[in-house]
Parts: structure tokens; sequence; C-alpha cells
């Protein structure tokens, strides 16, 4: 999450920066430092805030969670690198513990704090 955008007239930078096609207005979003948090085999069918943004002029409403997510093995510790959520589940074979390892259902939802 190291990404960042400069803002216009030098007032800072933003994890995205996106300019209104009709006003000109640039809105940006951004990852807020040290929030970014793992989602862990503890945490299974719960909600967990996993990282807060602040957004001027726009705020998230939909999430895809893609590809470039790391997984790791509960019992044996193995990391899985490289985990694609573009279907929104990942099934693996952990050699390790020889079972079969897996991110299923993956939800989210997004909260004003």
């Amino acid at each position: 999450m190291t990404e960042k955008v400069p803002l216009k007239g030098g007032r800072g930078e933003a994890s995205t920066v996106i300019k209104c096609k009709m006003c000109s207005r640039e809105n940006s979003l951004d990852v807020l430092e040290g929030t970014v948090k793992p989602y862990t085999a503890e945490d299974s069918n719960n909600f967990k805030t996993v990282v807060a943004f602040e957004g001027r002029g726009m705020e998230p409403v939909d999430f895809s969670p893609r590809i470039g997510w790391t997984a790791k093995g509960t019992e044996s510790g193995t990391k899985f690198n490289d985990v694609s959520l573009v279907e929104k589940e990942w099934v693996d074979y952990d050699e390790k513990a020889k079972e079969s390892v897996g991110i299923y259902e993956v939800e989210h939802k997004f909260i004003k704090l």
C-alpha cells in the first residue's frame, strides 16, 4: 500500500486521485497509515475491519479482491503467495499439512468510522 499519487496544488498525496469530468474537481481516497490488518482463520465467518480510508469527494461502494493476496496454512504455516480472489474464492493443496486449503465466499461491507 505504498503507491501514492500527488494531489493538485501540492496539497499532499493520496492512494487514488480521480478528477470529475463534469466539474473538474479532484477527488481522493487514501489508505490510512497503520490501518491494514490481516484477516486470519480466527476471524472466519465474522466481519473485521482490515483497512480504513479517508475519502475527499468520494467513498468506496464496492470491493473486488482480485490478485496479489497472501494466505498462510493454519496448521503448517505454509505461505501461499499471489493468491487470486477474482472468483471470490481460492483453493490449493498444503503439502506440509497434506490437506486442501481454501478461502471461500469472500464478502465485504463498508462502515463509516
